[in-house]
């Protein structure tokens, strides 16, 4: 019997702001493959019975290589387990959701998507910034710093003068 997939947002790093499903996957889990950025609070959330593999990367270095982490995800779903992918902020926005997604569609894993508070919106409540509003901006970009090595460059100026407000 094959297992499942659950690709889990963390959110920005309080536990508080996980959903309840998030949490009732992670409670549930028999193996957590987790990004580096995720909290050491989230992760208390996690019996210690659970399988964990930190699958993450601090500082451009990797401990582990994509394809790695796909192989692992399926290797694991194939054996009849229920498996966590836990990503920080939401699994859809700079993470490689969709990379993975496409080998667990390859493999005929089936898998859910579990969207979790993105870091952008999170460090705005934080800090109490709308990151819109009718008198200044009625946009919104998300963009990251970091891109893929054969990709171009974004134009900041287009984005900048565009009038909505850019997180990066």
């Amino acid at each position: 019997m094959r297992g499942r997939v659950s690709l889990v947002g963390a959110g920005p790093g309080d536990p508080e702001l996980l959903t309840v499903k998030a949490l009732r996957l992670l409670q549930s889990a028999d193996a957590v493959l987790y990004d580096e950025l995720v909290s050491p609070e989230i992760l208390k959330l996690i019996p210690a019975s659970t399988r964990l593999h930190n699958v993450g990367k601090r500082c451009g270095t990797k401990k582990i290589q994509q394809e790695e982490i796909n192989f692992l995800m399926i290797a694991l779903a194939d054996s009849g387990l229920q498996v966590v992918r836990l990503k920080s902020g939401d699994p859809m926005i700079f993470g490689r959701a969709g990379e993975e997604i496409e080998a667990l569609r390859k493999s005929d894993i089936p898998y859910q998507v579990v969207p979790g508070v993105t870091s952008a919106l999170g460090a705005a409540a934080a800090a109490q910034i709308p990151l819109t509003h009718r008198n200044a901006s009625s946009a919104l970009v998300l963009i990251t710093a970091h891109q893929a090595a054969d990709s171009d460059e974004s134009d900041w100026s287009k984005l900048v003068g565009s009038g909505a407000t850019v997180v990066i």
